[in-house]
């Protein structure tokens, strides 16, 4: 069975998320990282913090979808309290 993953990812660089979905997390992850992705080529290095798997495509896609607005950023922010006020995006 194939499984879809939503991931989010943390910019060393600028301190910001990327959200992504792919199939192939690891390969994914490593390919953001060697600059295959123009979007984060000039965010790297990229750490997964954190990622959700999904067995249809069209819930990872809508998850994406979600994270990437508003309301998604702020259960992101709420979700991953924690490691984001140790990795310095957010204030303690």
């Amino acid at each position: 069975m194939t499984y879809f993953y939503t991931y989010v990812l943390f910019s060393e660089k600028d301190h910001k998320l990327y959200i992504g979905f792919t199939s192939n997390l690891e390969k994914r992850v490593q390919a953001h990282n060697e600059g295959l992705n123009k979007s984060t080529r000039p965010r790297r290095p990229l750490k997964l913090i954190y990622f959700e798997g999904h067995s249809r495509k069209a819930d990872a896609l809508r998850r994406e979808a979600y994270f990437k607005t508003s309301s998604g950023k702020r259960t992101l922010k709420i979700m991953l309290k924690e490691v984001l006020e140790e990795l310095g995006h957010l204030k303690k």
